[in-house]
Order: C-alpha cells, then structure tokens, then sequence
C-alpha cells in the first residue's frame, strides 16, 4: 500500500480525490508565491507585465543593470504563472 492510499484510507476519501486536491492546492500555493513576486517587481518598476517593462527599458528609462535581471526575472514568472494556470485547469 502507497503513502497516498494509507493517507486516503485514513481521511476516508479515494485516492484520486486526494491526489487532485493535493496538486490543486500545491499549484494555488505556488501561484500565489509567483504573483506576490510578480506585484513586487511591477511595484518596483511601475509597470503592469513585461512588455511595460520591456518598452521602459528601451525607452531608456532603466539604466540599472539590476533591471536587466529583473527583466529577466519578470518574464521567467509570467512564464511560469501562465504554465501553472494552465495546469490547475487541467486538474479541475
């Protein structure tokens, strides 16, 4: 017998059903860890996604090399928020 189906004999629940409700509440937490990063990096720039932040930096308006890193860090976490919406969609 798996950890999961000793857990769900316990809980009184199948299995899948725990599964799913695992995984959904995983991606609800890490979602809320990237947007919580993302309103950060918006607040500290100004802007609303990347591609304010991408036209900011070509209008010269950014001169810090931190924000090339930031951009870069900004991307990264739509990228990774839109992959983690996609999947809770997928778990519903």
């Amino acid at each position: 017998m798996t950890v999961l189906e000793k857990v769900a004999k316990e809980l009184k629940i199948p299995p899948e059903e725990l599964l799913k409700e695992s995984l959904q509440n995983y991606l609800k937490r890490k979602l809320k860890l990237v947007e919580t990063e993302l309103y950060v990096l918006s607040k500290k720039y100004g802007v609303k996604n990347v591609n304010d932040f991408d036209q900011a930096i070509s209008n010269g308006k950014f001169h810090e090399e931190n924000s090339y890193e930031d951009y870069f860090r900004f991307d990264n976490l739509e990228a990774e928020r839109d992959s983690i919406l996609a999947s809770l969609k997928e778990v519903k």
